[in-house]
């Protein structure tokens, strides 16, 4: 009996300290109350002799201390078996029950309070969630529209440029003037195509804010936004049509077994340092370098020089590498930008290769 009282109030003891940390003023409270459980057991040894006494004295250490109350059921079986007195028997049966009564406040309470933890743990898994959600979006909106936008202005400036040569040349023979002219209605169909993009866009992210439980499925990598061969080379295209000179290095393999989350990632890097460069150097060339290979994963560089005031911006990399780079983290990757001691703008990054299906995935911030 004795090894069974002081194991189940320890056993008690345990179990109320597991709600407490290490640093809570309480838990040296349990801790003293783990030393003195050792010995409350031996206090069923004088039980022959005096039983009442080992009764009510039980009755005090389970009240006192977060006991198991089956020091005190004992210490009440050896009262009845030694002790016939109805009145004793009575007082001991008021006890017992009084100690039921305390273990199941105490219990309810407990419950409570785990309610409440679970409940708050909830809101504070929904607040986190919606927050997720509303970065991936942001995000989103960032990657399609300042990269259409970007090559609208891009576009708009060229437009301009071709209309101030057409008016110098209204002199000039009739061919030169019929030339730029289809020159300048090849860049207003740019313009009116990449605008039509780019208000499609603000819908599917007008949508997004509207229908937020259709968010994650929008996010989702897809055929436009996933690293393939066709996609980017849709990219380099419709920076060269806007006017930038990009030099590439492309050396791709099996992009089809790549996890589609990390090559949605990789497109919306290319896709931004390309954007990145058309804001802060629209008449820079610019050098991409693209390899993915299973045996290495996936490494992007882009590089392009600056004008003498983008130099003194410390701003001048923009919040979209910075989000480009948190989402680069998530996937187990790295990113690092900056100018060089040359005046020349670099971003170099590297992503894992993770063939689809595997188990590793990134987060809701790599979505977007």
């Amino acid at each position: 009996m004795v090894p069974i009282a002081i194991f189940m109030c320890l056993v008690q003891t345990s179990f109320a300290a597991a709600r407490y940390g290490s640093s809570d003023p309480q838990f040296l409270w349990f801790m003293f109350s783990t030393l003195v459980a050792i010995p409350s057991g031996l206090l069923l040894l004088a039980r022959d002799r005096h039983p009442e006494a080992v009764f009510w004295g039980s009755c005090a250490l389970v009240i006192a201390f977060p006991f198991d109350s089956m020091l005190a059921l004992m210490a009440m079986t050896s009262l009845l078996a030694r002790r016939s007195s109805r009145a004793v028997t009575v007082r001991a049966i008021a006890a017992l029950v009084g100690l039921h009564l305390r273990s199941k406040a105490i219990a309810a309470s407990a419950e409570a309070k785990a309610d409440a933890a679970a409940s708050q743990a909830h809101t504070l898994q929904a607040d986190l969630n919606n927050q997720q959600l509303a970065d991936a979006i942001a995000a989103e909106a960032h990657d399609t529209l300042a990269h259409s936008l970007s090559l609208l202005a891009l576009n708009a400036s060229a437009l301009q440029a071709e209309s101030d040569k057409l008016c110098t040349m209204t002199q000039s023979s009739e061919d030169a003037v019929r030339t730029h002219a289809d020159s300048i209605a090849q860049q207003a169909q740019q313009i009116r195509r990449q605008a039509a993009g780019a208000l499609d866009e603000a819908h599917t992210i007008i949508d997004m804010l509207r229908h937020p439980e259709q968010a994650y499925v929008q996010l989702a990598p897809s055929d436009d936004t996933a690293l393939t061969r066709e996609s980017l080379n849709e990219l380099i295209t419709d920076a060269r049509q806007a006017g930038m000179r990009v030099d590439t290095w492309i050396d791709i393999q099996q992009l089809s077994e790549l996890d589609d989350a990390l090559g949605k990632i990789a497109y919306r890097t290319i896709q931004e340092g390309l954007t990145n460069a058309r804001r802060h150097a629209p008449d820079a060339p610019v050098a991409l370098q693209v390899d993915a290979l299973p045996s290495s994963g996936v490494h992007i560089h882009i590089s392009n020089p600056l004008t003498a005031d983008e130099r003194t911006r410390p701003d001048r990399a923009g919040s979209g590498l910075t989000g480009i780079a948190a989402r680069i983290h998530s996937a187990g990757g790295t990113c690092a930008y900056g100018a060089d001691e040359r005046g020349v703008f670099h971003i170099d990054a590297r992503l894992p290769w993770i063939r689809n299906g595997a188990e590793q995935q990134p987060n809701v911030a790599g979505l977007a």
